[in-house]
């Protein structure tokens, strides 16, 4: 008697990280892909025809959707569809951030590079209706001290964090504004004192900071 399969939808906004990890999840033979998605409102249109056990997902998933991503989607998710476990895959090494996606309520948290390695313990913890957690996060060494930079980070608040995540993608504060449901003064003002914070004195080093500290990467 063959046993009903666990179903999984996977979304990345790169088609060739889509191909990837559908390959890696069907060699195991108890899941099934039964959708993919590019966009945060492609996923939510997945996920409302197809109903998975499992939804694997990146963090970083840039578009103009009301859905957002980052932090914003995976609140929309976890609020929307609270049977689905969710598996967040990121380049993100932030701990404040990475905490927050568990108090939010996902199943786990993979590291892109370290995928190939995780994923199948990630698989099985999930099978289980288990959460998984990977092994510590190694620290990342920036031309500073990398206590100092961990000190520094630790005095911003996570929407001065998701602020500085979109700013550094390549968004403008007035879509980021557009995109948190805020004013463009509000984020602003959180830019400022995000970057009073890192002892930054403007985009230029806030962003080459950002890159160094590999935060967003």
């Amino acid at each position: 008697m063959s046993t009903q399969k666990i179903t999984v939808v996977i979304a990345d906004d790169h088609p060739i990280v889509l191909l990837g990890v559908r390959e890696l999840i069907e060699r195991d033979e108890r899941f099934q892909v039964v959708g993919e998605a590019v966009s945060s409102s492609e996923l939510i249109k997945v996920l409302s025809e197809r109903e998975p056990d499992i939804l694997i997902t990146d963090y970083n998933m840039p578009e103009s959707s009301v859905y957002g991503d980052g932090l914003k989607l995976v609140k929309y998710l976890v609020r929307h569809y609270p049977a689905l476990q969710i598996l967040v895959l990121t380049m993100v090494s932030n701990s404040l951030i990475l905490s927050r996606l568990y108090d939010l309520g996902v199943a786990g948290v993979v590291q892109k590079n370290q995928l190939h390695a995780e994923i199948q313990k990630a698989l099985d913890a999930l099978s289980l209706k288990r959460r998984y957690k990977s092994p510590e996060m190694k620290r990342v060494s920036v031309k500073d001290d990398g206590r100092q930079v961990d000190e520094r980070l630790a005095l911003l608040s996570i929407r001065e964090l998701e602020i500085l995540r979109l700013f550094v993608s390549g968004m403008s504060l007035r879509d980021i504004a557009v995109d948190q449901n805020r004013s463009a003064k509000t984020i602003s003002t959180q830019k400022v004192a995000a970057m009073r914070k890192l002892e930054v004195n403007s985009d230029q080093e806030l962003i080459a900071y950002c890159l160094e500290a590999n935060l967003f990467q």
